[in-house]
């Protein structure tokens, strides 16, 4: 079921007639205990029509941001260095995938990558919702989107196996992971943290809307998306080939850890579905909206 807060109280929508309904419950308030309800017991709370929802579905108690597509971490990579690069750096890049047929190897992500579902923590009280304008930071001159998926914990898990961990998934939303590239390119080669400090934590987004996890665990695999930017569709993507399952993606963050409700666990960007691997970057003014089949859109406005 799709669900939100609309004034604080939360609403359901009713696929039968298509309208949003309030639900009438004692967590009414709640959404991260509504999602720990069975689908069935949930629709039997949908009362009188209500309007759609607004605002933060809910405050994240923690944010971790993970990278699930090989092809994106690629050919971010080949970005970055096509984008930001020195004419020598470029041409050595450009000359090896001519002549090799694939990417120079510092493009491919490091073994780990493999081994495990990688992540960082990201700030969790910066996320705006849906609507709000994106001020553009300070510090930067190219201000990037990144469409990704958010997994909403309802259910709290520590040292889990990936089949607990998959039933700690409560629901879905559209996160958009805002990016300073030219941050981001400086930190990777000179920082101490490889690229996601100021660059991936001054802000995000999350829509207004959480899809109960019954309605998107058996399709996760199928789902599509595509990036607009005033009006326009710059990019297109889908959650095939996921390098680690979703249980998986729980379990690593919980191995000797706690995992509490509403901590966001992010997918980590689609393939193709950043400026970064079209090399086109949104300017100040721009209306940036991520759409994802099934969880709706998210939208928002860069300041100047």
């Amino acid at each position: 079921m799709k669900l939100g807060l609309n004034a604080g109280r939360a609403v359901g929508f009713d696929e039968d007639v298509g309208i949003w309904r309030l639900i009438d419950h004692p967590h009414s308030d709640d959404l991260l205990a509504l999602l720990s309800l069975e689908s069935e017991a949930l629709a039997k709370c949908l009362g009188e029509r209500g309007g759609a929802p607004r605002g933060l579905p809910f405050k994240p108690g923690s944010l971790r941001s993970f990278a699930l597509w090989e092809r994106h971490m690629t050919t971010a990579a080949r970005g970055m260095v096509s984008y930001f690069g020195s004419p020598l750096l470029k041409s050595i890049a450009a000359g090896y995938e001519r002549l090799a047929g694939k990417p120079i190897p510092p493009m491919r992500p490091r073994p780990n990558y493999y081994r495990f579902p990688q992540y960082y923590m990201s700030n969790h009280r910066s996320l705006m919702e849906d609507g709000e304008e994106l001020p553009w930071p300070s510090f930067s001159d190219v201000v990037d989107f990144e469409l990704e998926i958010g997994l909403v914990i309802a259910k709290q898990v520590r040292d889990c196996t990936p089949s607990e961990g998959l039933s700690a998934i409560g629901g879905f939303c559209i996160v958009n992971d805002w990016s300073a590239r030219d941050v981001q390119w400086d930190d990777t080669r000179r920082g101490t943290f490889g690229g996601v400090v100021k660059a991936k934590t001054f802000a995000g987004a999350i829509g207004a809307i959480v899809v109960s996890a019954d309605e998107i665990l058996p399709r996760f695999n199928q789902l599509t998306g595509k990036v607009r930017v005033n009006g326009d569709i710059w990019c297109e993507g889908n959650t095939e080939n996921a390098q680690h399952d979703l249980g998986e993606v729980v379990s690593y963050a919980a191995m000797g850890e706690t995992v509490y409700p509403g901590d966001l666990l992010s997918t980590g960007t689609l393939a193709g579905c950043c400026g970064l691997e079209i090399g086109r970057f949104p300017a100040r003014g721009d209306e940036v909206q991520l759409e994802i089949n099934g969880l709706g859109t998210l939208t928002n406005r860069i300041g100047n």
